[in-house]
């Protein structure tokens, strides 16, 4: 024990902190309570008094994206009586969790961004399931596994927990294989920091150390190897951003979220049918049915400003949606030595050839994969085999329909602002007057919104829409083989140590459509993800399709022997990004236009929470910006403790 306790001279520990550290009884009493009690989820905006829950006069909200954000906040209005009108670009409601539907060798099956896993600490969002009576539409994996390629490493296997830090953390010691491995020593000064930090998160200060330095910077100085090995790394890429331009402030805010404020444990639920309609239906309907009007391929062209407000708002919808300008962004990957220039990226690229006016996207119009010139400048879709000519013409299907062209109307540095050379006929044009707007689209459409806003504006508002960072891509390959094959790890694995792959999704033990596919064809249905791969290292879909076919085969080496009967690809850059220095500037949910609120997750947020958790809560914490200026009831949040056990310590 004497050894234990052997702090290096340089801390300088006073006596008062040392008693801190081992010797107050109010932390013993919390370390029991954590223990034999499971800790009940934090509050965060409790109203004191009791206010009315509906508004009694006519208030109108319009909110610009469909995806979890934009529908939290659309529900918990409709539910207070306010007339919502809810806008999204897309086909389909849902943003990152939308789903659509795909044919798979003539039968008609549904496609999504991804897997998705709610966490038991997804509080917010549970209680919304709750309400709207879906419970069933999500069944528990049990467990959850991180598996290591080519290492010392064991498999790591998560599951429930009824205990808050320590024990949740001595628990995992105890189950795993690996506790020995991780390297972490509290006699050195480093490591010491390094514990501080992750168990003592505190918004305020944990930000104020660490948001200037990356994750990758932040670990290079002294940290216990196989505690980054295990755990870090393969969490800190679920987060979506990598290490190297993640802000080490944010890893810790979504490993307090996740770990060390967090009493539920890492095993989780997934949808028993895609997400469109286990979660964005049922919550699309009660909007619906609830007085809201949802409108789908409505794409917004104006926002208009006067006396430091949002006046009014102006969206095309169907074949007029192509006809709103919008700015993308230089590929600087794609971009080589050549004259030609690639803009966007993900699934969104577009190629402009020297002297031309107009650029052309290179979406195939089969299903949305990416296609790549050729050396003689033909263009060849990697998911499905479809060609086009050098004009973007089709060649070869299943593609029906050429590449579409885009005007170039102007250029700013390394940016264009594009519109359709040939916009559809038959849409609308509309203009929203209404009392409140929340702005709650991805980081791509915030910073195309901030573009269009027009008259009065507020130029802080403006200027840090657009320095809203981008993560790295996120791609998923969904796999149809002719067989099934054995598997010892959990239906949904974290991978670590391959090139591309970060998971290995089994939708054929998931999702019942699977299931009952499997049943009826004796063949199975694998998911890879890649989280945010470097585009220097896999700069087109071709490279990233062989790449993840390639490691499946390593991943299930039963697969070789297996005849693929499908695949489909989804490639995006549309996550949001946390850059070190970026959390200072990052938009609060309220603005100074005083009927303008934002939601999605890129906005700041007051408590610990992560992905899917945190655009359900940003959406709620908008509505609740809004009942707040009309004086009505706040819907009271729930959150894991907002700070660390420890945080006193820093």
């Amino acid at each position: 024990m004497t050894q234990l306790f052997d702090f290096p001279s340089e801390w300088n520990l006073s006596r008062r902190t040392v008693l801190k550290l081992f010797g107050v009884g109010a932390l013993a009493g919390g370390l029991g309570y954590s223990r034999f009690s499971k800790p009940q989820p934090s509050l965060y905006q409790p109203d004191t008094l009791t206010l009315p829950s509906a508004v009694e006069q006519p208030r109108s909200v319009a909110i610009v994206g469909g995806g979890l954000a934009g529908l939290a906040c659309a529900y918990e209005l409709c539910k207070r009586g306010f007339q919502v009108t809810l806008l999204e670009r897309s086909p389909q409601l849902g943003g990152k969790i939308a789903s659509w539907d795909i044919d798979v060798n003539g039968e008609s099956l549904r496609m999504e961004h991804g897997f998705h896993g709610f966490f038991p600490q997804y509080y917010n969002l549970w209680n919304l399931v709750q309400e709207l009576q879906i419970r069933e539409n999500f069944k528990s994996l049990n467990f959850y596994s991180v598996v290591y390629k080519g290492t010392q490493y064991d498999p790591e296997v998560f599951r429930p927990s009824h205990s808050a830090f320590p024990w949740n953390i001595v628990d995992l010691a105890i189950a795993s294989n690996n506790r020995l491995q991780w390297g972490l020593n509290l006699t050195k000064y480093a490591h010491w920091q390094v514990f501080r930090e992750i168990t003592g998160f505190n918004p305020v200060r944990s930000y104020s150390r660490l948001d200037n330095l990356s994750v990758s910077e932040w670990v290079s100085r002294d940290f216990p190897k196989g505690l980054f090995d295990l755990y870090f790394l393969p969490f800190a890429k679920s987060s979506l951003n990598a290490p190297d331009v993640m802000s080490a402030g944010e890893l810790m805010q979504f490993f307090h979220f996740y770990f060390f404020g967090n009493p539920e444990g890492l095993a989780f639920n997934g949808t028993r049918q895609d997400m469109g309609r286990s979660l964005v239906d049922p919550i699309a309907q009660y909007i619906t049915e609830n007085g809201g009007k949802i409108i789908t391929q409505a794409s917004v062209s104006d926002i208009h400003w006067q006396d430091q407000r949002v006046a009014s708002l102006t969206y095309h919808t169907n074949g007029a949606v192509d006809a709103v300008p919008f700015w993308v962004d230089a590929n600087t990957v794609l971009n080589d030595a050549g004259e030609s220039r690639f803009f966007g990226a993900g699934d969104t690229v577009y190629l402009l050839q020297p002297g031309d006016r107009e650029a052309l996207s290179l979406a195939c119009t089969h299903q949305g994969c990416t296609v790549h010139p050729d050396a003689e400048g033909t263009f060849h879709c990697p998911c499905h085999g479809a060609m086009y000519d050098s004009t973007g013409k089709v060649v070869r299907g299943p593609a029906q329909q050429d590449l579409p062209r885009f005007k170039v109307l102007a250029r700013e540095g390394d940016s264009l602002q594009l519109v359709a050379a040939n916009p559809g006929n038959g849409g609308t044009t509309a203009k929203i007057e209404a009392d409140y707007f929340v702005l709650a689209a991805d980081v791509v459409g915030m910073r195309n919104l901030a573009a269009l806003m027009t008259g009065d504006v507020e130029p802080t508002i403006q200027s840090r829409l657009r320095n809203l960072a981008i993560a790295d891509p996120f791609a998923v390959c969904r796999f149809w083989f002719d067989r099934d094959f054995d598997w010892e790890h959990s239906w949904f694995t974290s991978l670590s140590g391959y090139r591309l792959t970060d998971s290995i999704t089994l939708y054929h033990r998931i999702q019942d459509d699977y299931i009952d596919w499997a049943k009826r064809t004796g063949g199975s249905v694998v998911e890879l993800h890649a989280y945010c791969y470097k585009e220097k290292e896999f700069p087109t879909q071709e490279a990233v399709l062989n790449t993840f076919e390639s490691e499946l085969y390593e991943i299930v080496p039963d697969l070789k022997e297996a005849k693929l009967l499908h695949r489909e690809l989804v490639n995006q850059k549309n996550f949001s990004g946390f850059p070190p220095g970026s959390y200072a500037d990052r938009p609060d949910t309220e603005t100074t236009g005083n009927n303008l609120v934002f939601a999605g997750d890129w906005v700041k947020m007051p408590f610990p929470c992560g992905l899917m958790e945190r655009a359900i809560s940003s959406g709620l914490l908008a509505s609740n910006a809004i009942l707040h200026q009309e004086g009505l009831q706040r819907r009271t949040l729930l959150t894991v403790r907002p700070v660390g056990m420890l945080s006193f310590l820093a």
